[in-house]
């Protein structure tokens, strides 16, 4: 029996939380699922948008599956995503990209299979900012060597586990050649540990319009925080959006997987929700605590039922509710 800390999240998130339950629970694993409330709805209830029970139930499960959450523009609150990754230590983002059959994208004849590693503690998401003098204020920018010797490691033994053959570093050292530096020369002493597989390097601009006009040529790119936050939304545009790609936060302790994608309030409670995006953070989930043949069969049944377009929601072309797209999964899960 494992136990899973479940965050259903804001707006739609209840719903796709509930559907990708279903469809987990489908597999055949045991899982004991813990809910605990964070965003808008926990501000609501309990005055904190991340209660102290929601860190104490990952520190415990040590595995986390979250759906989207609200953060109020305002006010002071801090992030949800950013206070997990630095109060849990989720040093590494994990955003693999890949194009579902079927589905009708500007790059859907392309055989896409990006994975892409983001530094997830520090960089200009430290949020260290002040106002020198009135109308100018200086943000720190943060690269230390241990937090880029990890994600680097984290790239390249990926890469090497799982049969991948390139590894890419997105930097901009020629301008910060100082922090971007670093970055570099860590991602250079690891790759020497890794022989067997090809490094290469790219400036952030370049590889943004490389991504763009050859994405097919990626296979595994590493880089800090404020680019992999953007390259990551980038490469999710390839293949539909931030409504299709899984993401996963990482440390040496815990893992939280989730939806990528915003709360929708317009549409929430409607049964109109895509759950693709948390379903397929799920397959991640899976694969991470050693029940890798129910991550494939999940993995499948999603792709079948793309395949198949008889099942889809209306953001990706179909007519189905969030529940019908939720059976047709199951039923390729359980045929």
């Amino acid at each position: 029996m494992h136990q899973i800390t479940l965050i259903p999240g804001d707006g739609i998130g209840p719903e796709v939380a509930e559907a990708t339950v279903r469809a987990v629970d489908a597999t055949g694993v045991a899982i004991e699922w813990e809910r605990v409330e964070a965003g808008a709805r926990a501000l609501a209830e309990h005055g904190e948008l991340i209660p102290d029970e929601v860190f104490a139930s990952i520190e415990v499960n040590h595995v986390g599956l979250k759906g989207p959450t609200a953060t109020p523009i305002g006010g002071g609150h801090q992030s949800i995503n950013v206070a997990l990754r630095k109060k849990l230590g989720l040093y590494v983002n994990f955003r693999p990209v890949r194009m579902l059959p079927g589905l009708k994208t500007r790059f859907h004849d392309l055989p896409l299979n990006l994975a892409i590693f983001r530094e997830n503690t520090e960089d200009l998401y430290s949020g260290l900012e002040h106002e020198v003098v009135p109308g100018v204020v200086e943000s720190l920018k943060i690269i230390t060597r241990n937090a880029s010797l990890r994600i680097a490691r984290a790239a390249f033994e990926y890469a090497r586990r799982e049969g991948r053959q390139k590894v890419t570093a997105i930097h901009k050292a020629n301008i910060m050649k100082q922090s971007d530096g670093l970055f570099l020369k860590c991602c250079r002493e690891t790759a020497a540990h890794f022989p067997d597989l090809q490094y290469t390097e790219l400036i952030v601009d370049n590889a943004c319009m490389q991504i763009v006009m050859r994405p097919e040529t990626f296979d595994v790119l590493v880089m800090p925080n404020l680019y992999g936050d953007i390259i990551s939304d980038l490469a999710a545009g390839l293949v539909g959006g931030l409504g299709i790609v899984p993401g996963a936060n990482m440390g040496d302790h815990a893992a939280v997987f989730e939806a990528v994608h915003g709360t929708a309030p317009d549409i929430a409670g409607k049964g109109l929700a895509n759950p693709t995006a948390l379903m397929q953070s799920a397959v991640l989930m899976l694969a991470h605590i050693g029940e890798r043949q129910a991550a494939a069969r999940l993995e499948r049944a999603i792709r079948e039922v793309y395949a198949e377009g008889r099942h889809l929601t209306g953001d990706v072309g179909g007519k189905a509710s969030t529940a019908e797209f939720t059976e047709g999964v199951i039923a390729h899960i359980c045929p």
